[in-house]
């Protein structure tokens, strides 16, 4: 497997955020997206099995642990390496770990075991990459799963609101997160995302949308370049 790197924080985003969590990010990723902070993943990163892989989630684990044992599968986009991902998230669903994997939803997820709570991004028209995610994949939802939409603005937000009305997803959260702008420096503040976050819950208090307000707790923590958090 190619990994850009392993570490543990806490969770930013998702019905898990502000959770003590191990992130494993997979370097690769086929799209392009206008805001993405994770460009460092797109090449790079070190070779390991998944068995290395594996040994350093556990050496993160806290001996004794009696609390959740949370995962995150992330990258790129883990899915370009599935031969070798989906045997991996098995043994950790196996060995008492709460898997989460993030991803876009461009690749099939039908592999991807049940007991994995998936958090599909699906592209926003702002994004540069609309019309990415499978339709297929929405088949493989269930009430673990979380469908999230990065919104720079009222098109987006449109789109978003249109696409949860049309296809009434089975998963149990609809994540609506204000996009933050790709040169994000220094300031830990809801001005560096593009679109406001207040503007944003408005509109969704207005048309009575049935999806979380979900702020990159991360980037309010840390200053937003900040990487390995």
């Amino acid at each position: 497997m190619q990994i850009t790197e392993i570490y543990k924080s806490l969770q930013g985003e998702s019905s898990f955020a502000g959770l003590p969590c191990i992130f494993v990010r997979l370097t690769g990723c086929n799209l392009r997206c206008s805001w993405c902070d994770s460009e460092y993943t797109f090449t790079g990163g070190r070779k390991m099995s998944a068995e290395e892989v594996e040994g350093e989630v556990h050496r993160l684990t806290p001996p004794n642990s009696r609390g959740q044992k949370l995962v995150e599968i992330t990258g790129g986009e883990p899915m370009l390496q599935e031969r070798e991902l989906v045997p991996l998230m098995q043994r950790l669903v196996d060995q008492g770990y709460t898997v989460l994997l993030e991803t876009s939803g461009e690749r099939p997820l039908a592999s991807v075991p049940q007991q994995v709570h998936k958090i599909v991004d699906v592209k926003c028209p702002h994004s540069g990459a609309p019309n990415s995610f499978h339709r297929e994949n929405l088949a493989t939802l269930t009430d673990r799963d979380e469908l999230k939409f990065v919104i720079s603005d009222r098109a987006d937000y449109e789109f978003a609101r249109a696409f949860v009305r049309e296809h009434t997803p089975a998963a149990k959260e609809l994540l609506f997160s204000p996009a933050f702008r790709k040169d994000a420096r220094g300031q830990r503040s809801a001005e560096q995302c593009l679109l406001d976050p207040q503007v944003l819950a408005q509109w969704m208090l207005e048309d009575g949308v049935q999806a979380r307000l979900s702020l990159q707790l991360h980037k309010f923590v840390w200053a937003p370049e900040t990487k390995g958090v």
